[in-house]
């Protein structure tokens, strides 16, 4: 059974404390994602969606609070950061909250505490967030795992519903299929080509009994949901 996988990018140009984070988590199933710069940490953030960011101050090209602000801003939809650093005053921490930071955590840190407040800001993050969401004639229900096209219900599995999550979270941009097979399935990803079988069920619900297609295969990248096209 396919359940969406928490997906998180780390900045931290320390490559010691890197690889403990990034081998931590991944043991605990999340998706982790890793830049040493800020530049790196910007084109990921682009062309990407994460859940959200861990995020270390001090960084050889960024001030680690600008960089916040401008993660947030260039993000595909409300991305939570988690600010780690050496860092501990209380100004140091008050500067982090005023530029955007929704948690803060200071070294050395224990690895389950890292992971515990990424699981917290999830949460936060899917308690506030709508859970109906329309992409023009289309509306998903991710409380109640339910699909609509113009008011008319569509059936679907459970991991084509989170197959059509993820494109709905990235709309209007494309998701690339190795992005798609990261999120559902991550390193128990099936051996045969299955975003292609699932994207074929998903069009017969979502497309085949309409007038217009609305998932559409972008050559060379993935696939993107587009309106009235």
């Amino acid at each position: 059974m396919s359940t969406y996988k928490l997906s998180v990018l780390l900045v931290e140009d320390n490559q010691e404390i890197a690889s403990q984070v990034v081998a931590y988590l991944e043991q605990k199933g999340v998706l982790v994602d890793y830049a040493a710069s800020g530049k790196v940490a910007l084109n990921l953030i682009q062309n990407n969606v994460f859940d959200l960011v861990i995020l270390d101050l001090m960084l050889p090209d960024a001030d680690g609070y600008d960089l916040c602000g401008q993660l947030k801003n260039h993000a595909k939809h409300h991305l939570p950061v988690l600010m780690l650093t050496a860092r501990d005053s209380l100004n140091d921490k008050l500067q982090g909250f005023e530029k955007g930071a929704d948690d803060y955590l200071t070294k050395p840190f224990a690895l389950e505490e890292v992971y515990m407040r990424c699981l917290a800001l999830s949460r936060r993050v899917k308690l506030h967030q709508e859970k109906i969401t329309a992409v023009g004639e289309l509306t998903l229900d991710t409380g109640q795992k339910t699909v609509q096209r113009q008011g008319q219900a569509i059936s679907l599995s459970q991991t084509d519903f989170t197959i059509l999550e993820i494109l709905v979270m990235a709309y209007p941009n494309a998701v690339s299929k190795r992005e798609l097979v990261q999120k559902v399935w991550g390193d128990d990803a099936p051996e045969t080509d299955a975003v292609r079988s699932h994207i074929y069920t998903l069009r017969n619900g979502v497309d085949k009994p309409f007038e217009q297609a609305m998932i559409k295969t972008v050559h060379g990248i993935g696939f993107k949901l587009v309106i009235n096209e």
